[in-house]
């Protein structure tokens, strides 16, 4: 049970990678129309570029800092730089507070529901041969064994699926990612991390949907199957170039290019479900935070551009938004 949670538990506060786990930037050798395309689409997004951030208004400061979850070479550099902020913090702020981690831990011995098909069809069923065995395949290369994956709810093997072999392979061996790294760091300083939203809502996020739509986001990840760990690498190295609406726009580009014919519905879901509508949530958690109080927020990187992003949504209440320098 302790490698599946080690396994599941990444969406929260990411794996660390021990061993450097090299690629190629694939959006770097994208030919002219496609790149033209997306650096379009990317620079028409509000707030493109950047991962750290303050918002003011009035008496109200909230510092954002964008994650990614993943423990990578800048990772404590990033924290020494956000450590002054924390201290002058009145609340610290994460997806999924520490304490809130470990409550889920525990929630998830109680009731494998929450995280498993427990009745009823399983995967291999419900995808069909050609499709299981390309699971199947896939998940043998992050190393996770077949019968372990027959049960997932269709959510998580399609997480599983967008993490680059070599990263799921390596990610018990080392420290931290940011987000667990500045959890710690707040109980060191007498401010225990608190949560932006619910520790179920992401394992419940798609429960309502119809099935194959579930399924569908299964099929979506065989798009980049092949180049599993090149994409894990070109979105490493945009994030460090601090270029997150590139990153996001890519994703759409290759699930669109190449994910059939349900691909467009089938990202516009995961994209609503995954930022859009928690995005709104976590707005009324700050909004009734942050009147006459200083903030500290890290969240993943995705959440901030983008006219329904954590930036925008601020702005639209008043705030004053500021891009901060990377001390590094």
């Amino acid at each position: 049970m302790s490698r599946l949670f080690a396994i599941f538990l990444l969406i929260f506060q990411g794996l660390p990678a021990w061993a450097i786990c090299e690629g190629t930037d694939l959006i770097a050798g994208l030919d002219g129309a496609d790149r033209t395309a997306l650096d379009t689409r990317a620079q028409n997004t509000a707030y493109p570029e950047g991962i750290f951030w303050r918002a003011r208004k009035g008496n109200s400061e909230i510092t954002l800092f964008g994650t990614y979850h993943f423990h990578h070479d800048q990772t404590e550099a990033h924290l020494a730089m956000l450590k002054p902020y924390m201290d002058r913090a009145d609340a610290i702020y994460l997806e999924v507070s520490t304490g809130d981690q470990k409550r889920l831990q525990r929630e998830i011995v109680a009731d494998p529901s929450l995280m498993f098909i427990t009745e009823g069809e399983t995967l291999p069923d419900l995808l069909g041969p050609e499709d299981w065995k390309k699971l199947v395949a896939e998940m043998r290369i992050r190393a996770i064994p077949g019968f372990m994956v027959a049960k997932f709810k269709p959510f998580w093997a399609a997480m599983m699926l967008g993490i680059g072999p070599c990263q799921t392979r390596n990610g018990q061996k080392a420290g931290k990612g940011i987000d667990e790294q500045i959890g710690d760091y707040a109980a060191t300083i007498g401010k225990d991390s608190r949560s932006l939203e619910d520790y179920r809502t992401v394992l419940t996020l798609f429960d309502a949907y119809p099935l194959e739509d579930q399924l569908d986001m299964i099929r979506l990840f065989f798009a980049w199957s092949d180049q599993a760990d090149d994409v894990s690498y070109t979105l490493l190295t945009h994030y460090q170039k601090q270029e997150i609406a590139l990153i996001w726009e890519y994703s759409r580009l290759i699930s669109l290019k190449y994910g059939g014919d349900n691909a467009q519905a089938d990202f516009e879901l995961f994209e609503r479900q995954l930022l859009i509508n928690r995005n709104a949530g976590w707005m009324d958690v700050i909004l009734r935070a942050a009147p006459g109080k200083t903030l500290f927020l890290a969240i993943g990187a995705g959440h901030l551009p983008g006219e329904t992003g954590l930036l925008r949504l601020l702005e639209n209440q008043g705030y004053v938004i500021t891009r901060l320098p990377l001390e590094l």
